[in-house]
């Protein structure tokens, strides 16, 4: 049988997003065709003094990095090129950045250039995070993208690792796509990713163990306790990176979690940003058959007012998500 390129997939998508087909498959085609030389930028970053910091902060607060600003850069000159995105929002941006367009129905995308930007310098595994909105055609066209998560017409993301791979989805179920270094395609390797109801696995960064809800800490302490007929313990994984620890979720089932901080339990601080991290991200796991939600509501009805808002999530396997959802309603 012979290879699905993405563009060849993207094609058999088109009749399930209506009037903004040309604008997702254009966005996603060439979001692929960068990420093939991202891939290739990060393997030369240090022979090209592309490691370390620039100095300063983002728009989040953290350290930005030459790589971060590097990719917001090629990201965003490959979306102008297309004339289908009418806004940009990114990571590295404080404000929208506008866009020419060509054609009816543009879509906005918000995206995360290069997530986990801190294994950098550890040779460790980064990614790229995206989501596509509609456009209503106005101008402005940025604030398109304040509203619930369920507005999302694809997402997704790409993980850089050994290999290359490119997943989304286009409400269509979620489908995985390996770079062919040779030629520079992606060729679809996983079609139609279903997750496992539970898994065997968990990622949560329990430095940070105090400073949970209390749900969050029974339900870690819960995963950690031996009981052979649940499966128990969980083995935890956590990279630091939400593309690799979401992916290996997956495939392979469990729950990767990034709570709230509730060390002031009247102003608890999410740390994830909902529009180019959390919501993409749960779009593409509930289309493989997964939950996301923050503990307390599911991700994607989650409204955004501001483009850099944070926000809590628990994602991966149903049983496992839903299972976290109960420690919280228990102990709130």
């Amino acid at each position: 049988m012979a290879a699905i390129s993405l563009s060849e997939h993207l094609a058999t998508q088109q009749a399930s997003l209506g009037d903004h087909a040309r604008g997702v498959a254009t966005v996603v085609g060439r979001l692929g065709r960068v990420a093939a030389v991202i891939a290739k930028e990060l393997a030369h970053a240090a022979l090209r003094d592309r490691l370390g910091y620039v100095g300063g902060t983002n728009i989040s607060g953290d350290q930005v990095k030459k790589l971060d600003v590097w990719g917001h850069e090629s990201v965003e000159a490959a979306l102008r090129e297309t004339r289908a995105c009418a806004a940009f929002v990114s990571e590295e941006a404080k404000d929208a950045i506008e866009m020419a367009v060509e054609g009816a129905h543009p879509v906005v995308v918000c995206c995360d250039p290069v997530d986990g930007s801190s294994n950098l310098d550890v040779n460790g595994t980064v990614g790229t995070i995206f989501s596509v909105r509609p456009s209503d055609g106005k101008s402005p066209a940025g604030p398109t993208a304040l509203s619930a998560g369920t507005a999302q017409v694809a997402a997704g993301y790409v993980m850089y690792g050994p290999a290359t791979t490119l997943v989304y989805t286009a409400g269509q179920g979620t489908h995985g796509f390996t770079l062919d270094p040779e030629t520079g395609t992606f060729v679809l390797t996983h079609p139609d990713i279903k997750i496992p109801r539970r898994g065997k696995t968990y990622g949560i960064n329990e430095g940070n163990f105090r400073s949970w809800h209390p749900g969050q800490r029974a339900y870690v302490e819960h995963l950690r306790t031996p009981d052979k007929a649940s499966g128990r313990p969980y083995s935890l994984r956590y990279s630091g990176a939400m593309v690799a620890d979401v992916h290996r979720i997956l495939l392979d089932g469990g729950v990767f979690m990034y709570p709230s901080d509730y060390s002031d339990p009247a102003k608890p601080k999410p740390k994830l940003r909902l529009l180019y991290e959390v919501a993409p991200m749960a779009m593409v796991v509930e289309q493989a058959g997964g939950r996301a939600s923050t503990g307390t509501e599911r991700v994607l009805d989650v409204r955004a007012t501001e483009y850099h808002q944070r926000s809590a999530i628990i994602i991966g396997s149903p049983d496992d998500v839903a299972q976290a959802e109960d420690f919280y309603r228990k102990l709130s």
